[in-house]
């Protein structure tokens, strides 16, 4: 029972090294192979998680199986904060997703989304035009419009109506109700006179690199999207949370295994 928290540290650590090796992998793999800004702005994270858990594993894996204390005290300390910071973002991550919703449409399959609902901090986010040019980048590159138009050539206005659309189909690839645009296709609206209260209405253009990238609805549509990841994430989080308070305290047991084998005398010699 004695040796039984450092070999139960000792095998959690050995597992989330093995983790930490397809993280860093897929890291890599991101940094050499991605096509677009897009896919290339997640290497650097990826990698530096792969890194983080293969240091810290390692740290606690020779700490808890060797009895080394004062590594074993630093892997503690750096548990502690992870657990900190885990908790913080959690919680953050549900405040922050707390509001916002798409506004159904009468007879109309879809939903439409407005800027304005959703948190002050995540508005700012995307009402930065440093950040918004480059995750339009991104919208642009992953294709959302152009597959739309493709699933729904020659489809009659009817049944695009009763079409599902995703929050970010319904807040890019076409016009506000509210413009009252002539249908053509799913991505082709012909612009009625103005003027118009939305003003994503002016915004609209018929270009497949343009079509409503620049209006407030598909910022909007977006970060719904970011709303129920994060919901998503949050939840993952909370069961990581608990996984990381159960390491830390089975390493607080080694720990404490290890400092009554110190003042024994029976600490690890190399």
């Amino acid at each position: 029972m004695v040796r039984c928290s450092n070999n139960l540290v000792g095998i959690l650590n050995f597992i989330v090294f093995l983790l930490s090796i397809p993280i860093l992998a897929g890291g890599i793999w991101l940094s050499q192979n991605g096509s677009t800004e897009c896919e290339r702005f997640l290497d650097k994270p990826v990698i530096a998680l792969g890194v983080f858990l293969m240091v810290v594993a390692i740290a606690g894996l020779i700490g808890s199986c060797c009895r080394v204390t004062w590594l074993l005290w630093t892997y503690l300390f750096v548990m502690f904060l992870l657990i900190l910071l885990v908790f913080s973002v959690t919680v953050f991550a549900f405040v922050v997703t707390n509001k916002g919703a798409g506004e159904k449409v009468s007879g109309r399959g879809y939903k439409e989304y407005r800027l304005g609902d959703y948190s002050n901090w995540l508005q700012k986010r995307v009402d930065s035009d440093k950040n918004w040019n480059k995750i339009r980048s991104c919208l642009v590159d992953s294709k959302v419009c152009s597959k739309l138009e493709a699933k729904l050539v020659n489809v009659p206005v009817t049944n695009f109506y009763n079409e599902h659309l995703t929050a970010l189909q319904s807040g890019c690839c076409k016009p506000s109700e509210q413009c009252q645009f002539t249908y053509i296709s799913a991505t082709n609206w012909t612009k009625t006179a103005g003027p118009h209260a939305n003003p994503d209405c002016q915004s609209w253009d018929n270009a497949p690199n343009k079509l409503c990238f620049d209006c407030q609805s598909c910022k909007a549509g977006l970060l719904d999207n970011v709303k129920s990841a994060w919901k998503k994430v949050a939840v993952v989080n909370s069961i990581f949370l608990v996984f990381l308070i159960i390491v830390y305290s089975v390493g607080c047991c080694a720990f404490r295994n290890n400092k009554r084998d110190d003042s024994y005398g029976y600490g690890y010699k190399p």
